[in-house]
């Protein structure tokens, strides 16, 4: 598995919108988890995963993804942090 993990701060009040934002499923998605952080409601990390690397960066490169982004950076008070890598680890 392959994906990221995004450190984003929402704008004030925006939290709700961007939570009830439709999402896309693209190929080769597994799954993605949305925290918000008990110190400050308006911090939340974003972890995506994707079956592997080929399919991550098809969809991170994709025009429909850039379109996506452009929805959720609207939400926010800065550009996010990304940390991509590969899963080395998965306990179930």
């Amino acid at each position: 598995m392959y994906g990221t993990v995004a450190r984003m701060k929402v704008k004030p009040g925006a939290l709700q919108a961007l939570k009830e934002m439709e999402e896309r499923k693209p190929s080769g998605f597994i799954r993605s988890l949305v925290y918000q952080m008990d110190k400050d409601p308006n911090e939340i990390l974003l972890v995506v995963l994707f079956r592997d690397k080929e399919s991550y960066f098809a969809n991170a490169e994709s025009p429909a993804q850039h379109q996506e982004y452009l929805k959720v950076r609207a939400f926010l008070e800065s550009d996010p942090e990304w940390s991509d890598g590969e899963v080395i680890y998965d306990f179930q």
